[in-house]
C-alpha cells in the first residue's frame, strides 16, 4: 500500500464534514470508544466430548493428513536411502579414525 501524500491527508479531512471531530494538523488521530466487557458477545461453548473420543477423531483426521501427502516414488527412495548410507559410512571411518589417532596419543603421549 503505498504512503498517502499530504495533499491526500488534507482532502480526507475535508470531506469527513461537520459531524466529525477534528483534529490539528500532525496532531493525534481522534480517539474511537473501546468495546467494553458487557458489549461483547459471549464465546459459544461446545459440549465436552465423552472420553476416549478424541483418539478416534485423532486417527480419522491423522489419515486424512496422510491422504494429503506426497510420497517418494520408488527411485527418489531408494536415492534417499543411498545418500544416508554413503553419509553414515564418512562419519563411521571419520570416528573410527579420530579413535585410533586419539587412543595412540594418548597411551604414547600421555600415560608415556
Amino acid at each position: 500500500m503505498a504512503r498517502q501524500t499530504r495533499a491526500h491527508r488534507r482532502a480526507r479531512r475535508a470531506g469527513r464534514g461537520p459531524g466529525r471531530e477534528a483534529t490539528l494538523p500532525g496532531g493525534p488521530p481522534p480517539r474511537r470508544p473501546t468495546a467494553r466487557a458487557a458489549d461483547r458477545p459471549e464465546p459459544s461453548r461446545e459440549p465436552r466430548a465423552l472420553p476416549g473420543g478424541g483418539l478416534r477423531r485423532f486417527i480419522v483426521e491423522s489419515w486424512g493428513e496422510l491422504k494429503k501427502v506426497e510420497w517418494p516414488t520408488q527411485s527418489q527412495l531408494i536415492q534417499g536411502v543411498v545418500v544416508v548410507l554413503i553419509a553414515c559410512l564418512i562419519v563411521g571411518i571419520f570416528l573410527y579414525t579420530a579413535d585410533i589417532v586419539f587412543k595412540r596419543f594418548v597411551q604414547n603421549v600421555l600415560l608415556g
